[in-house]
This record gives structure tokens, sequence and C-alpha cells, in this order.
């Protein structure tokens, strides 16, 4: 089959001819993939930033969001069927380690992450552990079906306190952070804040949901939220870009006792005045990484059957998966939201 592989230790990646998917274990099922979408990971991948080069070993088939179809099981597969219309979840957890043991899969000491440190979903077919695939509704189209993993860490960071009735300000409007703008505002928050570098992106936040948009490269954020929030700043902070300075700002406009979800990703270290901005205001902050295994899934589900999140808008591409170059220049631009491949 061809798939999208990283070859070398170096940007860029190529469309190769590998060998055919094939079930190896008796707990795996193979799954005829029908949509993947890209991911900030599959980008920084691509890239071969600093992360990439110190994790992944090529050559690798990169990707893990997506949706298929199962067209075989393990003997040891119990609860899913050939035919079943899945998704992907891409961390592949142990079971065994204390985490798993406690429930906190999320954080399995020995997780392996789907296109990552295993071969991914790139492909015209994929095979996962029956563990890591979600059951889906057939009334969930493929182009959303395949974007529940990305759309689970809104979730998550949304949802890891209380919303109804909070404001909230998104700081960073990358897709995850278009998601948990359509999160917040399913869920019930009061005002809903949206920042960005880009007004393309901002214009997203708008369709799925926020209030105020606010570009940091034209306007002081500081400023802004103080001005729209009379000095008290916003309950919760959902911080999605990884930017030092969005970190920072991050604790600054929370409001004393107020809560921060912290989900970007940092390429260097970050220096916070912990003492006025986080300790004597009282903050919660929550530290977010992937999905609560499954409880996120099982709320995304629900979230998505109700029609209050409607994350169409973040759909802005569709391609076959052979174009995956111009995919990648788009998200290397900011000029997308999803980006969903089609088989």
């Amino acid at each position: 089959m061809k798939a999208i592989v990283k070859t070398s230790a170096e940007p860029g990646a190529e469309i190769c001819e590998v060998v055919d998917a094939r079930i190896t274990r008796p707990d795996q099922i193979l799954v005829k993939v029908i949509a993947a979408s890209i991911c900030g990971t599959d980008y920084h991948v691509y890239s071969w930033d600093r992360w990439s080069a110190g994790r992944v070993k090529p050559p690798r088939i990169m990707g893990h969001e997506f949706a298929g179809e199962v067209v075989e099981i393990g003997s040891d597969v119990t609860g899913l069927a050939v035919g079943d219309y899945v998704s992907g979840e891409s961390h592949w957890v142990c079971g065994h380690c204390r985490q798993c043991r406690m429930n906190d899969r999320h954080v399995c000491a020995n997780t392996r992450i789907l296109g990552v440190d295993v071969d991914g979903c790139f492909a015209p077919y994929v095979v996962v552990p029956e563990a890591s695939a979600w059951k889906n509704s057939r009334s969930i189209p493929p182009h959303l079906a395949c974007i529940q993993d990305p759309l689970g860490n809104a979730v998550h960071a949304a949802l890891a306190g209380e919303i109804i009735g909070c404001s909230v300000a998104v700081l960073g409007c990358g897709p995850i952070g278009i998601f948990a703008v359509g999160v917040a505002r399913a869920c019930g928050a009061s005002t809903i804040f949206a920042t960005d570098t880009q007004d393309y992106r901002l214009d997203l936040a708008r369709k799925l949901g926020s209030d105020y948009e606010i570009n940091v490269l034209h306007h002081d954020l500081d400023k802004k939220i103080a001005e729209y929030t009379n000095g008290e700043g916003v309950d919760v902070i959902l911080e999605m870009s990884g930017a030092a300075s969005a970190i920072q700002q991050a604790m600054r406009i929370c409001r004393p006792g107020g809560r921060v979800s912290l989900m970007g990703i940092p390429t260097h270290p970050v220096e916070l005045e912990m003492a006025e901005d986080m300790i004597f205001k009282g903050l919660t902050i929550n530290c977010i990484v992937g999905r609560k295994l499954y409880e996120t899934w099982d709320t995304m589900r629900a979230l998505l059957a109700s029609g209050r999140l409607n994350v169409e808008p973040a759909i802005t591409h569709r391609m076959h998966y052979t174009d995956f170059n111009r995919g990648m220049e788009l998200m290397r631009d900011g000029r997308c939201g999803k980006v969903v491949f089609e088989f």
C-alpha cells in the first residue's frame, strides 16, 4: 500500500510503497481508513523540530487521527466486529502501570503514540489495539469522526473544572483552540474571549462561538481583558498556544481564584512570576495531556449527539492524502483550521 512516510531525519515526508498493514497480535484490529486529519504533532514530525528529532525513529508512517471501518479482528477481540465504524485513540497505554491501575491512563508511564512511536494512519489501512478504537455512530460523517482525538484535547482542557456561567479566554486559536471555543460555548460559558496572531484563525473562533476576538499583535491583551471584565480578570483560561508570552499572560489575566488549563507546548523553558501572578492569586492550574481514557470520549459523543457542539466550521480543507504537502503548507502558514485527508 502507499503511505505518507517520514523516511529520514530531516524536514519533509514522502509517499512510499510499504508492506500492507497486518494484524500481529490477537488483541488488534485492522481498519480501512476513510478519513484522517493533520495534527500539530504531525506538522512537528514533518518539519523535524527538536522534539521530533529526539522522539521519532524513521522510517515511520505518520498520522494518528482517523476514522474508518474494521475489516479484520484478532482472536482475542470481543467488543468490536468486522464492519464497525471506529475512530482511533492515538495514545496506546499499557494497562498495568500505576497510572493505568488508578484510572489515570492518559498519563500512562509506557504510552506509545500512533504515528510517532508506531506506524500510523496516513495510509489506506492501519492496525491498532482493540482498546484504542472507539465505536462511532454512523450519524457522524468521517470528516468529523476523524477529528475526535484532538477535539478530546479541547474537551479535557475546557472541562477540567467548572465552566457553566464562567468567562473563558482561549489563548491560541489553532485547531484545538477553536475546538475549545466551541466546547466552552456548548457547555454554558458566559463570555468567550479568543486570542491569536492571525485574523484568519480568529474568524474561525468567531464561527465556533467566541464573543470577542483579540489579535495580540495589534492590541494589548492585558488592557483589553481589564476593559472587558471591569478589571476583575477572566474566570477560566485555556492556554493552547505554548507561546511563552501567552503562558505568562494567562496567569496575569486570570482572576484571583480562577483556573488556568495549560495545554500548549512551549519550545523553551518559560519564566513565570509565580508569587504575584499565581500563588497569591490562589489559581488552580491544570496541566492537560491527551484525553481522559475513556471518559472524555464519552463526553464528546454526548456533545456531538446533542447537536449543541457544531465543529463543522473548523474543517476548512479536505483533500486526497497524496496531496499531503499542500496540507502541511497550510499548517505552516496558519491558513487553515482542520485539514482532513480522504482515502
